[in-house]
């Protein structure tokens, strides 16, 4: 079964899809990223996201629907890229597709990512789409790998 992925710029409705997502406890576990409330999340996503020209952040639907986000940053002088699904679009190529047809718009090079190393699916997807690791790294007490894209 295929599945039509795409992106496009974020819309405001998105914010709320984004938020839900958030609130996922397993995706929350494997992210190493804890859920943010309300208004922090939509002034997060205003300000530092939305709100930053150096940001470049993208919504990802399949089949036409909503399905979570990719965006790239720079943080002390490296290019960061992350990204959040929706759980109901783990594991069906969804992120590979959205994450390939991302790296064809955000030419940064090289370009960085620190997924926890208990995120198997996470660190899988970026070495598919050529990711290489690069060091280890720790956010709030746990390991995360240091992964580069040149």
């Amino acid at each position: 079964m295929s599945v039509d992925v795409r992106l496009r710029a974020v819309e405001q409705a998105d914010l709320e899809v984004f938020f839900e997502q958030e609130y996922d406890a397993e995706a929350n576990a494997l992210a190493n990223f804890p859920a943010r409330p309300r208004e922090r999340f939509m002034n997060h996503w205003q300000t530092n996201i939305l709100g930053d020209p150096d940001s470049m952040v993208r919504t990802v639907t399949v089949d036409g629907v909503t399905a979570g986000n990719i965006v790239s940053w720079t943080d002390e002088g490296r290019r960061f890229v992350g990204y959040w699904l929706g759980r109901e679009h783990w594991g069906k190529g969804v992120g590979t597709r959205a994450l390939t047809l991302y790296l064809q718009e955000e030419k940064a090079r090289p370009l960085h990512a620190d997924p926890y190393k208990g995120n198997t699916g996470s660190v899988r997807l970026l070495e598919k789409v050529g990711f290489r690791h690069a060091g280890t790294v720790v956010h709030d007490g746990k390991e995360h790998f240091m992964l580069i894209l040149d």
